[in-house]
């Protein structure tokens, strides 16, 4: 099991009011294979520095967890899927 850090843009178009359960819907996969979510900060709607598929601002949340290589390809390749996520980026933390 490895940390990883994930900076995470959703559509703008996306509900404000229950956006923490939104995201914890879209990483679910992280527990449903033995992961651990370690903390989920959103940032919140800001001005991105270019456009993403003709949105110029975006919702921003930084989810961290601990999960295996194979769970986080599984994790990726989900949120590309979601049409409400607009970029991720998953790092992983220096031990």
């Amino acid at each position: 099991m490895r940390q990883y850090e994930m900076m995470m843009i959703l559509s703008p178009d996306v509900e404000e009011r229950n956006l923490n359960a939104n995201i914890e819907k879209l990483v679910n996969v992280v527990p449903q294979e033995g992961g651990k979510i370690d903390g989920i900060d959103i940032w919140g709607r800001r001005r991105m520095s270019y456009e993403i598929a003709k949105k110029a601002e975006g919702i921003y949340a930084v989810i961290t967890f601990t999960a295996t290589p194979a769970t986080t390809k599984e994790l990726e390749r989900q949120l590309g899927i979601n049409e409400s996520v607009l970029r991720i980026k998953v790092l992983r933390v220096a031990a």
